[in-house]
Protein backbone atom coordinates (compact mmCIF):
# COMPACT_ATOMS: atom_id res chain seq x y z
CA UNK A 1 0.00 0.00 0.00
CA UNK A 2 1.30 3.46 -0.83
CA UNK A 3 1.67 6.44 1.47
CA UNK A 4 -1.20 8.18 -0.37
CA UNK A 5 -3.53 5.22 0.14
CA UNK A 6 -2.45 5.00 3.80
CA UNK A 7 -3.37 8.68 4.17
CA UNK A 8 -6.79 8.12 2.59
CA UNK A 9 -7.39 5.20 4.95
CA UNK A 10 -6.29 7.28 7.95
CA UNK A 11 -8.63 10.10 6.84
CA UNK A 12 -11.50 7.61 6.49
CA UNK A 13 -10.89 6.19 9.96
CA UNK A 14 -10.78 9.69 11.44
CA UNK A 15 -14.06 10.59 9.72
CA UNK A 16 -15.73 7.34 10.76
CA UNK A 17 -14.60 7.81 14.36
CA UNK A 18 -16.16 11.27 14.47
CA UNK A 19 -19.39 9.97 12.96
CA UNK A 20 -19.50 7.00 15.34
CA UNK A 21 -19.33 9.40 18.30
CA UNK A 22 -22.07 11.58 16.78
CA UNK A 23 -24.42 8.64 16.18
CA UNK A 24 -23.77 6.41 19.21
CA UNK A 25 -26.55 7.85 21.40
CA UNK A 26 -29.22 8.51 18.76
CA UNK A 27 -32.53 6.84 19.52
CA UNK A 28 -35.43 5.87 17.27
CA UNK A 29 -37.33 8.78 18.82
CA UNK A 30 -34.69 11.27 17.68
CA UNK A 31 -34.21 9.78 14.22
CA UNK A 32 -36.74 12.03 12.46
CA UNK A 33 -36.30 15.20 14.53
CA UNK A 34 -35.28 18.37 12.68
CA UNK A 35 -34.64 21.82 14.14
CA UNK A 36 -36.61 23.35 11.24
CA UNK A 37 -38.52 21.98 8.24
CA UNK A 38 -35.63 22.70 5.86
CA UNK A 39 -32.99 20.82 7.90
CA UNK A 40 -31.89 17.24 7.36
CA UNK A 41 -33.00 14.77 10.02
CA UNK A 42 -30.59 12.22 11.52
CA UNK A 43 -32.45 9.57 9.47
CA UNK A 44 -31.83 11.46 6.24
CA UNK A 45 -28.14 12.04 7.06
CA UNK A 46 -27.48 8.46 8.12
CA UNK A 47 -29.32 6.85 5.18
CA UNK A 48 -27.64 9.27 2.79
CA UNK A 49 -24.20 8.27 4.10
CA UNK A 50 -25.07 4.55 4.09
CA UNK A 51 -26.14 4.87 0.46
CA UNK A 52 -22.94 6.70 -0.45
CA UNK A 53 -20.81 3.97 1.10
CA UNK A 54 -22.84 1.03 -0.22
CA UNK A 55 -23.56 2.40 -3.72
CA UNK A 56 -21.24 5.26 -4.72
CA UNK A 57 -17.99 3.99 -3.20
CA UNK A 58 -18.37 0.66 -5.06
CA UNK A 59 -19.00 2.67 -8.26
CA UNK A 60 -15.70 4.45 -7.68
CA UNK A 61 -13.84 1.26 -6.77
CA UNK A 62 -15.16 -0.47 -9.91
CA UNK A 63 -14.77 2.63 -12.10
CA UNK A 64 -18.34 2.06 -13.30
CA UNK A 65 -20.72 5.02 -12.85
CA UNK A 66 -23.69 2.78 -13.69
CA UNK A 67 -22.96 0.11 -11.08
CA UNK A 68 -25.66 -0.55 -8.50
CA UNK A 69 -25.41 -3.30 -5.91
CA UNK A 70 -28.01 -6.01 -6.44
CA UNK A 71 -31.03 -5.49 -4.22
CA UNK A 72 -30.20 -1.93 -3.13
CA UNK A 73 -33.55 -0.08 -2.95
CA UNK A 74 -34.30 3.05 -4.99
CA UNK A 75 -36.08 4.61 -2.00
CA UNK A 76 -33.38 4.02 0.63
CA UNK A 77 -32.55 7.62 1.63
CA UNK A 78 -34.94 8.91 4.32
CA UNK A 79 -37.06 5.76 4.15
CA UNK A 80 -39.27 5.89 7.25
CA UNK A 81 -39.71 2.12 7.19
CA UNK A 82 -36.14 1.48 8.32
CA UNK A 83 -35.35 1.13 12.00
CA UNK A 84 -32.23 2.69 13.48
CA UNK A 85 -30.68 -0.77 13.91
CA UNK A 86 -30.93 -1.49 10.15
CA UNK A 87 -29.54 1.91 9.19
CA UNK A 88 -26.58 1.48 11.52
CA UNK A 89 -25.95 -2.04 10.18
CA UNK A 90 -26.01 -0.69 6.60
CA UNK A 91 -23.56 2.04 7.63
CA UNK A 92 -21.23 -0.53 9.20
CA UNK A 93 -21.38 -2.68 6.06
CA UNK A 94 -20.52 0.32 3.88
CA UNK A 95 -17.62 1.36 6.12
CA UNK A 96 -16.29 -2.19 6.07
CA UNK A 97 -16.46 -2.36 2.27
CA UNK A 98 -14.68 0.97 1.91
CA UNK A 99 -11.87 0.05 4.29
CA UNK A 100 -11.45 -3.38 2.68
CA UNK A 101 -11.42 -1.74 -0.74
CA UNK A 102 -8.67 0.61 0.39
CA UNK A 103 -6.64 -2.37 1.64
CA UNK A 104 -6.70 -3.88 -1.85
CA UNK A 105 -6.16 -0.62 -3.75
CA UNK A 106 -2.89 -0.37 -5.62
CA UNK A 107 -1.19 2.96 -6.38
CA UNK A 108 -1.84 2.35 -10.08
CA UNK A 109 -5.56 1.77 -9.52
CA UNK A 110 -5.73 4.79 -7.18
CA UNK A 111 -4.26 7.04 -9.88
CA UNK A 112 -6.49 5.66 -12.64
CA UNK A 113 -8.80 8.17 -14.33
CA UNK A 114 -12.43 7.07 -14.01
CA UNK A 115 -15.78 8.60 -14.96
CA UNK A 116 -17.27 10.46 -12.01
CA UNK A 117 -20.04 12.98 -11.53
CA UNK A 118 -19.08 16.11 -13.41
CA UNK A 119 -16.32 14.50 -15.47
CA UNK A 120 -13.32 12.24 -15.27
CA UNK A 121 -11.10 12.20 -12.18
CA UNK A 122 -8.56 10.06 -10.45
CA UNK A 123 -10.07 7.24 -8.41
CA UNK A 124 -8.32 8.43 -5.24
CA UNK A 125 -9.75 11.95 -5.70
CA UNK A 126 -13.25 10.46 -5.93
CA UNK A 127 -12.68 8.46 -2.77
CA UNK A 128 -11.44 11.53 -0.90
CA UNK A 129 -14.47 13.51 -2.10
CA UNK A 130 -16.88 10.91 -0.71
CA UNK A 131 -14.96 10.44 2.53
CA UNK A 132 -15.08 14.21 3.07
CA UNK A 133 -18.87 13.88 2.94
CA UNK A 134 -18.64 11.93 6.21
CA UNK A 135 -17.12 14.92 8.02
CA UNK A 136 -19.54 17.34 6.37
CA UNK A 137 -22.58 15.33 7.46
CA UNK A 138 -21.12 14.53 10.88
CA UNK A 139 -21.11 18.29 11.48
CA UNK A 140 -24.76 18.52 10.46
CA UNK A 141 -25.63 15.62 12.72
CA UNK A 142 -23.72 17.04 15.69
CA UNK A 143 -25.48 20.38 15.27
CA UNK A 144 -28.90 18.75 14.96
CA UNK A 145 -28.44 16.49 17.97
CA UNK A 146 -26.91 19.28 20.06
CA UNK A 147 -29.93 21.46 19.31
CA UNK A 148 -32.30 18.59 20.13
CA UNK A 149 -30.64 17.96 23.50
CA UNK A 150 -30.56 21.67 24.44
CA UNK A 151 -34.25 22.01 23.60
CA UNK A 152 -35.08 18.85 25.57
CA UNK A 153 -33.22 20.24 28.60
CA UNK A 154 -35.40 23.38 28.50
CA UNK A 155 -38.59 21.33 28.55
Amino acid sequence: MSERIDTIKEFANLAFGRLDRATKDITDKELDWRPCPEANSPRWIMTHLAQEWNVYIPKIMKGDPDYKPPGWPEDYVDNKGYKLEKIKADMENGKKMLLEGLEGLTPEKAAEEIPLFGGTRRRDAGLLMFISEVIHHEGQLATTMGTYKRQAEKS
